[in-house]
């Protein structure tokens, strides 16, 4: 996915999803990879998108692919769908757990940069932040589970001020900085969600004026995965001139 050849990534995903159609976190990379796409389309994960706070607060310009935005639904209501069944006969599953905080996430990231409706959106954050929480007492090595924590904290902290009042008496708060350190947590130790979060700590850092940083990170994600144009881009900004 990551080198953004999707259709091959969802047959990778599909052969998987027939050996074990029970499990959730096979039907949640499917969904992944409808959003990852539309993302790429509409160039979310860029430092042109990223550093723009009209977009990266206020969503896409131009219409959605209705292919892909009904194929992420319908995956990542699945998802929802068969964690919520496994946690209701094993209320500690951590790949349940993993798959619930991840399809939360996302749709929470659908709803605030697709349907621009960011206060749903937080909403959806919170209750992936608290899945996130809760798959972490029960498997503090599972890494992935920091993605959603991170980027809502640094998201909401990235909201304007009169937002983030009324947010506060919601119980909802923001940090850059814990959100950071969140998303470094999940390049240390993730797995699935791993590349997702060097890339979000790359743009992070771009927003927080520590080019040195996203350098690395660019680079090593550059390194990884050579196809990805996105990537490369990236790299030949903030390499020095």
């Amino acid at each position: 996915m990551y080198e953004l050849r999707f259709e091959e990534a969802r047959a990778q995903i599909g052969a998987y999803e027939k050996v074990h159609p029970d499990d959730p976190v096979g039907v949640a990379a499917e969904a992944a990879t409808y959003l990852f796409e539309e993302f790429n389309v509409q160039g979310v994960l860029t430092s042109e998108f990223f550093l723009d706070d009209d977009k990266l607060l206020g969503g896409i310009s131009g219409p959605p692919d209705k292919n892909l935005v009904s194929a992420f639904i319908g995956a990542n209501n699945r998802a929802r769908a068969l964690a919520q069944a496994r946690l209701r006969t094993k209320p500690r599953d951590p790949e349940a757990l993993l798959a619930a905080t991840w399809a939360d996430g996302m749709q929470a990231d659908y709803a605030s940069l697709i349907e621009k409706r960011q206060f749903a959106s937080l909403s959806l954050s919170r209750r992936a932040e608290n899945e996130a929480k809760e798959l972490l007492k029960i498997a503090p090595d599972m890494g992935d589970a920091f993605v959603a924590i991170g980027i809502a904290n640094y998201i909401t902290a990235c909201l304007p001020s009169y937002k983030r009042f009324v947010l506060w008496f919601g119980g909802i708060h923001g940090d850059r900085q814990r959100g950071m350190e969140q998303l470094q947590m999940a390049v240390k130790q993730g797995h699935y969600l791993q590349t997702l979060a060097k890339v979000m700590l790359a743009l992070a850092s771009e927003r927080e004026h520590q080019p040195a940083r996203a350098l690395s990170l660019f680079s090593d994600l550059s390194r990884d995965y050579p196809q990805n144009a996105n990537f490369a881009r990236e790299l030949a900004i903030l390499q020095p001139r």
